[in-house]
């Protein structure tokens, strides 16, 4: 079978946008189905996948996903005729009798979520196609088959967390023998996922997107400060759940749609709101502390919970709460488990593979694989490549090398002596992470290297740590892992060896962390190649490695989007495949 999962929900916001016209654009995030997606598997397997912000170039947009089916099509040589199953990653159908309780409720489920308004917008964008081929997965069912089906296990341990599905934000699973079996759920309102990001949004940030900027900020402040807060906002419960009462204080249909009763429990009780324009203080590193030491003890609460319960010992993890890497980090070093495996695009666009896996798996096609590094997006040729440095020739000089060893080469030189490189080659990663084909890469170390970064192109906050990519032979001698340890996603957080934090300030956070990549030649061969030639000028197997984007754009696509980025930043030098490419001296 051929079936395309998809995700998003493209009415979400601007359904928001006609109830409430006057909110802060902020709160417009408030709402379901960002980050749209499209899946491709075919015969049990995964051929192609793509968000649609990477196409369009709207970052997180939830827009049906036209431009990325057709990638997906593409890729496999296939049009929509020949796609047995169109497959959405939510299934708003059981819960229609809910929204009918009020009448914008009840317009929200017919103009967002209902099974009408998806087959309108397929019979926009992908026309002739049978409505009788559309199908609907639970949200949480995806993003289950999406961490099981790629995990390469047989029996372990499946759990989902996030903001919400539709209706629940945390459920739990049994996985074995190829099927999924729910034991355990979480509703929404008791969701700290949904916590995570209205604290997110108070402290001045985005929510349903900036998360992970909370993430980072956390290490600079004391978690003592609102430890009791929190340990009193969100209650452990003797079955491995949680209660939220904070979140149940929502009553009103205004109250639910913008948290406002939370929010003002948190203005009165921790710190007013920050505006994203004022300073960070030191109360708003406290909070961010606070905030994530909550999380990490809940992930720890309900993993740990079940693992005892279960006597599993094997966790794959999906859903947008899954990306925090320090919680993940903190998982793996508490003993609860013996491997853990994070789906790499665990957020929204995970759940299109996830319901095409689903449907898969329902099909007995599906084949449980470990996913290796996901590099499913778009690739362009070398005669693409060529015409557009034509097109760019009086802006840029382009020298050509014969093969991948020798730009290996020489981009490893040009690292060596402190310049920053744009590295574009291959296939483009589906997910959040630039793991070395859609990538920035400087020496780690170099004590300014963080700063430069940011000052020449990522323009981001100065707390935010850049990320290591270490070759998989050296993972252990520079971080507290053991040998051999696959950390392939960018997705966790280890210690970085004290004996060798000063040597690496580029990459080691304020608490001695590190958010690493590990590469190995198996799956991310080119990418590997390069770390060794590394290796072989500055005697370590590293680079600092962060995504080739600029603030608030996605992750560069095309060439042209890469020599646009390039001429458009402080970036030094731009490896394109095998040509280097320079400014031209005017």
């Amino acid at each position: 079978m051929k079936i395309l999962g998809i995700s998003g929900f493209e009415g979400s916001i601007p359904f928001k946008r006609a109830r409430w016209p006057n909110l802060d654009e902020r709160e417009y995030r408030i709402s379901q189905g960002h980050d749209s997606a499209a899946a491709l598997i075919v015969d049990g397997t995964l051929v192609a996948a793509v968000a649609e912000e990477r196409i369009s170039r709207r970052k997180h947009t939830g827009d049906f996903p036209k431009a990325a089916i057709a990638y997906c099509l593409r890729e496999a040589g296939l049009g929509m005729g020949d796609v047995d199953e169109l497959v959405h990653g939510f299934d708003y159908a059981p819960y229609r009798g809910v929204y009918a309780v009020d009448p914008v409720s009840h317009d929200l489920y017919r103009q967002v979520y209902s099974r009408e308004a998806l087959l309108a917008l397929v019979a926009r964008d992908c026309p002739g196609f049978p409505a009788e081929r559309v199908r609907h997965v639970g949200h949480h069912a995806a993003h289950a088959a999406s961490a099981y089906y790629t995990s390469g296990w047989d029996e372990c341990l499946v759990i989902v967390i996030d903001g919400m599905g539709e209706a629940q934000s945390a459920s739990v699973y049994h996985a074995r023998d190829g099927h999924l079996d729910r034991i355990f759920q979480i509703g929404a309102h008791d969701s700290i996922g949904i916590l995570y990001s209205i604290v997110t949004l108070h402290l001045g940030f985005d929510f349903n997107a900036d998360e992970y900027k909370i993430m980072g900020l956390a290490p600079y402040g004391d978690p003592e400060r609102f430890r009791r807060f929190f340990e009193e906002a969100v209650g452990l419960e003797a079955d491995g759940g949680i209660r939220i009462p904070l979140l149940r204080a929502n009553h009103t249909r205004d109250e639910r749609e913008q948290y406002l009763a939370t929010r003002a429990a948190l203005t009165e009780q921790l710190v007013p709101p920050r505006a994203p324009e004022q300073e960070i203080e030191d109360v708003h590193r406290d909070v961010a502390a606070a905030l994530q030491a909550c999380l990490d003890r809940t992930m720890l609460h309900l993993c740990g919970y079940f693992a005892e319960v279960t006597g599993l010992r094997r966790l794959a993890l999906a859903g947008g709460v899954a990306l925090n890497c320090t919680a993940n980090g903190r998982l793996l070093c508490s003993g609860a488990f013996d491997d853990i495996y994070v789906q790499p695009a665990a957020g929204d666009d995970g759940s299109a593979l996830g319901a095409a896996l689903w449907r898969a798996a329902a099909a007995g096609e599906v084949r449980n694989e470990r996913l290796p590094v996901p590099f499913l997006g778009p690739g362009y040729a070398t005669r693409d490549t060529d015409t557009e440095l034509a097109a760019y020739g009086d802006r840029v000089a382009v020298t050509r090398f014969a093969n991948l060893a020798d730009a290996s080469d020489a981009a490893a030189r040009l690292i060596a002596e402190g310049r920053v490189v744009a590295w574009y080659r291959g296939r483009m990663e589906f997910g959040p992470r630039a793991l070395g084909h859609r990538s920035i890469l400087a020496d780690p170390g170099h004590p300014e290297m963080r700063d430069r970064i940011n000052a020449m192109v990522k323009m981001r906050e100065a707390f935010r740590p850049f990320a290591p990519a270490v070759s998989i032979e050296e993972v252990d001698r520079w971080f507290e892992v053991a040998p051999g340890t696959e950390l392939p996603f960018m997705i966790m957080t280890v210690d970085v060896r004290p004996e060798h934090r000063a040597a690496l300030p580029a990459v080691t956070h304020v608490n001695g962390s590190a958010r690493v990549q590990t590469v190995a030649a198996r799956d991310n061969p080119e990418f590997h190649e390069l770390l060794r030639a590394v290796g072989r000028t500055t005697g370590r197997e590293m680079v600092l490695n962060t995504s080739f984007n600029v603030k608030g754009q996605p992750i560069v696509n095309t060439p042209r989007e890469a020599l646009d980025t390039f001429l458009g930043t402080g970036i030094e030098f731009l490896f394109l495949e095998n040509a280097l490419v320079s400014r031209r001296a005017r």
